[in-house]
């Protein structure tokens, strides 16, 4: 089953004010199932199990061929329709600090269908 996001492009790496993800919807979905985790790449083009940063996408239903940008900084998640009439939706990281910010970077998008927790203490 292939999933219904899709990462299009990391752009503005370096700036946490400006860096962020773009996603894409291949299909109608809820963006909540989705994780995004930075990550490292070794030379031979596999990705490292180290994953750091992780962003659990908030809920939102979100239509074919929306984008969906995953931005580093601190905002309010919002909507807008850009100059092709594409809505895109923006979803507030809230760090201080970039993530996106080494030549060996790359992002994992993580499709979740079914989770569970337990508190580690209590």
């Amino acid at each position: 089953m292939a999933m219904k996001l899709q990462i299009l492009s990391v752009r503005n790496h370096g700036d946490a004010a400006q860096e962020h993800v773009l996603l894409r919807a291949k299909e109608d979905c809820n963006t909540v199932k989705y994780l995004l985790a930075d990550s490292t790449y070794f030379d031979n083009g596999n990705v490292s199990n180290k994953l750091r940063h992780f962003f659990w996408l908030p809920s939102k239903d979100v239509k074919k061929g929306d984008l969906v940008s995953v931005r580093t900084g601190k905002g309010k998640n919002t909507e807008v329709i850009n100059p092709q009439g594409t809505t895109v939706h923006r979803f507030y990281w809230g760090l201080e600090a970039p993530v996106w910010n080494d030549e060996a970077d790359c992002a994992v998008l993580v499709e979740a269908s079914t989770w569970q927790f337990h508190r580690a203490k209590g």
